[in-house]
């Protein structure tokens, strides 16, 4: 009996010490993506004019990395904000964690290599070499192409320099542990050439990080067969939950009966001279989708994206698209 007790005791044991080892590893060897390159981005006016249009109106970097002014429909920026950082992404919109936007700015970047802001953009890891939550979606820019992450980098080199100190981002219990674990080395693509209207479509989805709120998810996880069938939930600064839609092809609860047409004026009316976007009041439906900046992308990158998703998996599911609190 005895014996028996003391192999019990020395299983445990092992059990322990294997399970400190473990956490120490993922908390103090991890991420491992390697050094940052020595890289010196090319600062010429079509690598920063490329990377103005990609920061803006596709990846849409100056959304989280900016204020919007919520008093208004879509939260439009306030111009003078962009870049500064400070956004929160904490709890009470379900993080598991309170995560901060960076200032991009060259007030927030300046001693910032190019290579140390391509690792983080691209691999998920800080100059410091610490681990960046996945808000920022690096596990989809790592599989851009290299050339688009260099001009995006070159247009930030040019913004106006705005000096707001960022709280640093913290964890709970276990992402502190598991958010090691999620960068990754970067797998760097080429741009599909523009003819084949689908793959292009594919990289710009790719680019905007469409997948990310058009998918819902259970417990931080994509449900599975659920892929761009919306009701992914965002509480609203505002008041009330507002669901993302459904941009799968299903006829009658996504955008399989839409034609081209309306995808591109669901997207062009918000560059109208004529738009002004309406005063929101507290409670009252607004919406996370950054319309003011993904309407300025150009019409055929909208027309290549609306031809992909023509082509991903139709589920049916039927969104909710406002729920008052």
């Amino acid at each position: 009996m005895k014996r028996a007790r003391m192999i019990i005791v020395i299983a445990l044991l092992a059990i322990i010490v294997a399970t400190i080892a473990l956490l120490a590893y993922v908390r103090f060897e991890l991420p491992n993506v390697g050094h940052p390159e020595n890289l010196k981005v090319v600062m010429n006016s079509q690598n920063i004019e490329r990377g103005k249009y990609l920061a803006n109106s596709v990846c849409v970097c100056v959304d989280c990395h900016s204020k919007r002014d919520w008093s208004l429909f879509a939260g439009p920026l306030l111009v003078n904000t962009v870049g500064q950082g400070g956004e929160e992404f904490s709890q009470k919109f379900g993080f598991p964690g309170k995560y901060y936007a960076k200032n991009i700015t060259p007030y927030g970047l300046h001693d910032w290599t190019d290579g140390e802001v391509l690792r983080a953009i691209s691999c998920g890891v800080s100059k410091k070499g610490n681990p960046l939550f996945p808000v920022m979606p690096y596990l989809d820019y790592g599989i851009l192409d290299k050339n688009d992450l260099c001009d995006i980098i070159a247009f930030v080199r040019t913004l106006s320099s705005v000096e707001n100190n960022i709280p640093e981002s913290v964890s709970d219990f276990p992402m502190n542990f598991i958010i090691h674990t999620i960068p990754q080395k970067a797998k760097y693509s080429n741009i599909p050439d523009k003819t084949n209207r689908v793959a292009y479509g594919g990289y710009l989805f790719t680019a905007a990080s469409c997948a990310d709120c058009h998918t819902p998810q259970k417990k931080g996880q994509p449900i599975q067969g659920m892929d761009l069938a919306g009701g992914f939930q965002f509480p609203l600064v505002t008041g009330g939950i507002v669901n993302s839609a459904n941009i799968t092809p299903d006829i009658e609860t996504g955008i399989g009966a839409w034609p081209e047409e309306a995808f591109l004026i669901r997207f062009q009316a918000y560059t109208d001279p004529k738009y002004k976007p309406a005063s929101i009041s507290p409670g009252a439906f607004n919406t996370y989708m950054p319309w003011t900046m993904f309407s300025t992308m150009q019409a055929d990158d909208l027309k290549a994206i609306f031809a992909y998703l023509k082509t991903v998996k139709p589920v049916k599911n039927k969104v909710i698209k406002f729920i008052p609190e």
